[in-house]
């Protein structure tokens, strides 16, 4: 079995090999040797399909508490190289860990590129970042995305977690005072220094949004804003990109850290149109399901997001996301589905979900 199973383009046959790697005693990671012993199924025999990935449970609640070394598959022999470790939001518990390896890194980094392009973006210019710090996976991800173009990446200090709980004691004006904060060092930034992309997520921009010297700022000098890390509905996106800001252009980004990475949104989508987003296949994929039944809705039909990560560096299967979307048939017969509309659900684990900034 080849370790250079990535190259591999057909979701089932790349599926087959990845189960060689992530399970054979020489190359799977001592997370998930251990595991497969609780299985009631052999992955190296049994799991032939994309769709296969289905019979994992979810096991990123587990994630909260392991030992990260653990996550590393042995086949590395050594030569890993991590990134760092990143962290989910916190929303329903504990945040879970998850280890970003570079190899992995370097790949989704030009699949992102490519992206960008299809949008005809050049991915050249500084970025303003104005996303969570800390053990979150999107402000190192910009910063390396610049370094490609040896671009600079403007970042702040935020705290998503803190807004969370402000929110969740019942502290609303204290969390917008937060938020505020948040805008008044992007603003700084944006009147002293020459910006070209801005991230940022739906709630901080669209705070930032209602002051007039910064969307005049944005206007002049961006190029293009990408948003991710909550939701966006399709009211707020069409005002964003045909009024408040018709001088940049508007993509959507939607991804997990528990998925190691997100996907920008379809190229040639229209004003009015779906904000959808394709899948990084055969690397991270969706499915769109009926959560009690965890069948698959018919396309065009709502239904909870579940997420896959398979790649050399990582194994994530089967994970449950907290979001709903409309099921979309994807580009390029991928494996899973392209999802549309995503919104957050209102409960997860039995636990209110609080968007926040993040």
């Amino acid at each position: 079995m080849s370790h250079d199973f990535e190259q591999l383009r057909d979701p089932d046959e790349f599926v087959r090999a990845a189960m060689q790697w992530h399970f054979g005693p020489g190359t799977g990671s001592p997370f998930w040797l251990d595991r497969a012993r609780s299985l009631e199924f052999d992955p190296r025999t049994d799991v032939r399909t994309f769709d296969d990935l289905s019979l994992f449970p979810n096991i990123v609640n587990e994630l909260r508490d392991v030992r990260v070394e653990d996550l590393v598959p042995r086949g590395y022999d050594g030569d890993a190289r991590p990134v760092g470790v990143y962290e989910s939001g916190g929303t329903t518990g504990a945040p879970k860990k998850v280890v970003l390896l570079e190899d992995w890194l370097t790949r989704n980094l030009g699949l992102w590129a490519d992206s960008l392009k299809e949008h005809g973006v050049v991915p050249e210019g500084n970025w303003l970042n104005i996303m969570p710090s800390g053990p979150h996976l999107a402000g190192p991800f910009t910063t390396r995305m610049a370094q490609r173009s040896s671009s600079v990446v403007f970042t702040l200090d935020m705290d998503p977690r803190w807004v969370k709980r402000l929110l969740a004691e019942g502290r609303a004006e204290d969390a917008r005072a937060y938020a505020e904060h948040v805008i008044e060092q992007a603003g700084h930034i944006l009147r002293t220094q020459d910006v070209r992309f801005l991230m940022t997520t739906p709630p901080l921009l669209q705070r930032l949004a209602r002051r007039e010297e910064l969307v005049e700022l944005v206007n002049r000098k961006v190029d293009t804003i990408i948003w991710g890390g909550a939701s966006m509905d399709a009211d707020t996106r069409y005002l964003l990109r045909t009024e408040v800001f018709p001088g940049t252009r508007l993509i959507g980004n939607y991804g997990s850290t528990m998925a190691l990475g997100s996907a920008n949104e379809r190229p040639g989508l229209g004003d009015d149109d779906p904000c959808v987003f394709d899948t990084l296949s055969p690397f991270i994929t969706y499915t769109v399901v009926d959560p009690e039944t965890g069948g698959r809705v018919p396309y065009g039909e709502r239904g909870r997001v579940v997420m896959h990560h398979v790649s050399r560096s990582a194994l994530f299967p089967n994970n449950l996301e907290r979001d709903e979307a409309t099921r979309t048939a994807p580009r390029n017969g991928s494996g899973g589905d392209a999802v549309a509309d995503v919104a957050p659900v209102a409960t997860f684990d039995d636990t209110k979900v609080i968007e926040g900034v993040y």
